[in-house]
């Protein structure tokens, strides 16, 4: 992509196009197992070594991702009364919500000459330095990508609300055609001054007033929920959950809320004492989150994780204490699945397919572009996990146990 009007620390955005593409790719055989045969395609950057990427790397970002196949078995998480369909990217399928298949279409030439043929990107990085974590680039190389294959350029901006330099450039000065906007929190001024305007734009994400444009999202409560029922199946009943940050929690962003309720839910409903933690997104908080966990509960014997970032830190937290994964300890969670198989042993995750997310958000988006008037779509993503070799039937921490309550035998010999 070429450069735009900033960096991610500022107002302004990169331009994209199609940019340099290269194909990162997860091998393997089928098996089979309850769930069905294989796990999802998933787009994914190109990360450097410590995970993170300024805005001045979006233009070499490699955002083709495929998946020819699985060496691992997947497990369907919870159903949340959601309509599911086989969607054709997995052996085993994925769920979703719309009934419609998205397809890309032909290049869409602009009629009016008031159309700019630029499709805006509302994306605040996520990253402890303001800067775009490796997952975030997949999503900006995918939607460059799809846009690009639609006959618009990207504009990215890294306006987190509405009162951002480069949210008012897009919007206002009309810069764009339309806008898909992510980092969706509960309460967003963005998603409520586009729905006010009428301008239009699609989200990868949801909350209460996103329905009125299309959307695109993961099951996230449903997705923590399956990863707290999977455990509890392999015997589990001390399982904590490591969240994403304080401060992602506390700005009210969609995806950690949604998995938070999905954990606390599921324990619940299994009658489990839930056990909760928000962890920064880097490996030393990983190992100060797991340095809490076991203090507060040694007899915990297994995590579900949204935090794909500190899951070295945990790896290595739980081995200072002694915690063999997956002998003594069993680990799942919702990841990307470059992290999920470069730990040792690899994740037994559900899959983040940002290169299918992006693309349905671009196809939303060229829609309303294309018949503005029409009802909404709003698309709903379950993907299966994927098993590896993190989880394993419960072994409970010596002690922890209760002793067993033996006959008081009153023999005289």
């Amino acid at each position: 992509m070429a450069a735009g009007e900033g960096n991610a620390g500022g107002d302004g955005g990169l331009a994209g196009d199609e940019g340099n593409t290269e194909a990162n790719e997860g091998l393997a055989a089928d098996e089979e197992c309850a769930g069905g045969h294989g796990n999802l395609a998933a787009g994914e950057g190109n990360a450097k070594d410590d995970g993170r990427w300024s805005a001045a790397d979006a233009g070499k970002l490699g955002a083709e991702g495929r998946n020819i196949g699985s060496d691992s078995e997947a497990v369907a998480p919870a159903d949340e009364n959601a309509a599911t369909r086989d969607s054709g990217t997995t052996a085993a399928g994925e769920g979703r919500a719309d009934t419609t298949t998205p397809t890309a279409a032909a290049p869409t030439t602009p009629t009016s000459p008031n159309q700019t043929h630029i499709l805006g990107l509302l994306y605040p990085p996520a990253g402890r330095n303001r800067d775009y974590t490796t997952m975030q680039l997949a999503f900006v190389g995918g939607v460059a990508e799809a846009a690009a294959a639609h006959g618009y350029d990207l504009l990215l901006g890294p306006g987190g609300s509405d009162d951002a330099p480069s949210f008012l450039r897009m919007v206002e000065e009309r810069r764009v055609d339309g806008v898909i906007v992510m980092e969706i929190r509960r309460e967003d001024d963005r998603i409520e001054h586009l729905s006010d305007s009428a301008f239009p734009f699609v989200a990868i994400g949801r909350n209460h007033r996103a329905d009125v444009a299309g959307w695109v999202d993961l099951d996230f409560a449903g997705l923590a929920s399956g990863c707290v029922r999977h455990l509890a199946d392999l015997g589990h009943r001390r399982i904590a959950f490591v969240n994403r940050s304080e401060h992602l929690f506390n700005s009210g962003y969609g995806f950690a809320r949604l998995g938070h309720e999905g954990y606390t839910s599921a324990m619940t409903e299994l009658g489990f004492e839930p056990h909760a933690y928000l962890c920064g997104d880097d490996l030393t908080s990983g190992e100060q989150v797991v340095e809490r966990m076991l203090f507060e509960d040694p007899a915990i014997t297994s995590l579900a994780t949204m935090n794909e970032a500190a899951l070295e830190g945990v790896y290595r937290a739980l081995t200072r204490h002694g915690r063999s994964v997956p002998r003594d300890f069993s680990v799942v969670g919702v990841a990307a699945s470059p992290w999920a198989e470069q730990v040792n042993p690899p994740l037994s995750a559900a899959e983040i397919p940002a290169k299918e997310m992006s693309q349905v958000a671009v196809d939303l988006m060229v829609e309303r572009l294309r018949a503005p008037g029409s009802p909404p779509r709003h698309v709903l993503l379950k993907p299966l996990i994927t098993l590896r070799a993190s989880t394993d039937r419960c072994r409970p921490v010596p002690g922890s146990e209760p002793e067993p309550d033996f006959p008081d035998f009153d023999l005289d010999f």
